[in-house]
């Protein structure tokens, strides 16, 4: 490993600094894993196969997980039509309507005519108007527990989509499947890798540069990789741009050198991670 990193050059100059020797990889790469556990059932797509982000990858046996959630929604189906349901709060509105006015004329009776009726039918009267507005506050009281069971029914839906969602294999990002490990009819755990993705459209240029270009270029700065084709030869098409993301703050003993990176914008899809070339900084004297 040391003797690759002794056997990089580079050269600096007033306005840019060259390093030989750079490699490119991924910026963003991911093992792309499975989210549940079972059979996986089928895989979406091929190697080489260009994806979006939240692009279905691969998925896993779902029957289960789909009655899972037919099962929530009717669940929740049932007590929403409870917890809508205010037809107890309106009987005991009109029970307790009945009650007051049957109470109300025995009241006037009494006015007008001295004990026409009696005590204990007033007293009875007015027990009931008492009884049905208890009724009624337990109406209401029984239909906020239903509305409070309606939300963890909506809350056990989500719970069951989610479920039957982490099925699914997805990309986290748009890239290209470098590699296709999952194979139809496997059982797989949660976290086991089912396919590699790699985004080809940003690049991460890097090489080790000697310690003397600290101070003479500086992160954010721009940078252009050439790619060494045609038996080493370096691309005269005039390379890539991109820009200088990273300089270590540390030098190493031996080679006196520091690992440099620059991100390179590759969308229009000319560079392939694993190329070498040369990466030019540009200094800022140059600036």
């Amino acid at each position: 490993m040391l003797v690759g990193i002794a056997q990089q050059r580079a050269s600096v100059a007033a306005d840019a600094v060259v390093i030989d020797s750079v490699v490119l990889r991924p910026l963003v790469e991911a093992e792309v894993p499975a989210r549940q556990t079972g059979v996986l059932a089928s895989i979406a797509v091929e190697e080489g196969a260009s994806v979006q982000a939240g692009d279905l990858l691969a998925s896993l046996d779902d029957r289960a997980a789909k009655l899972a959630v037919a099962k929530a929604e009717l669940e929740r189906a049932q007590v929403h039509a409870k917890a809508t349901n205010e037809l107890r709060i309106e009987y005991a509105d009109k029970a307790l309507e009945v009650a007051r006015a049957e109470m109300m004329r025995s009241s006037e009776s009494n006015d007008k005519f001295a004990r026409s009726i009696s005590q204990s039918q007033l007293d009875v009267e007015r027990l009931t108007v008492e009884k049905l507005e208890l009724e009624r506050r337990q109406a209401e009281h029984d239909l906020e527990i239903d509305r409070f069971e309606l939300q963890l029914k909506e809350n056990a839906v989500e719970t069951a989509k989610l479920d039957l969602d982490l099925h699914g294999v997805r990309a986290p990002f748009a890239g290209v499947v470098a590699l296709v490990r999952g194979r139809a009819g496997e059982w797989v755990e949660p976290g086991a890798p089912v396919l590699r993705l790699v985004a080809v459209d940003r690049l991460r240029a890097e090489g080790f540069a000697p310690a003397s270009i600290l101070g003479k270029v500086a992160v954010g700065s721009r940078a252009t990789f050439a790619a060494s084709r045609d038996n080493d030869a370096v691309s005269a098409a005039g390379g890539v741009e991109g820009v200088l993301k990273f300089i270590s703050p540390e030098i190493d003993p031996v080679t006196s050198q520091v690992r440099v990176w620059a991100e390179i914008d590759n969308r229009q899809g000319e560079l392939r991670p694993g190329e070498h070339g040369e990466l030019k900084l540009q200094t800022t004297e140059a600036n």
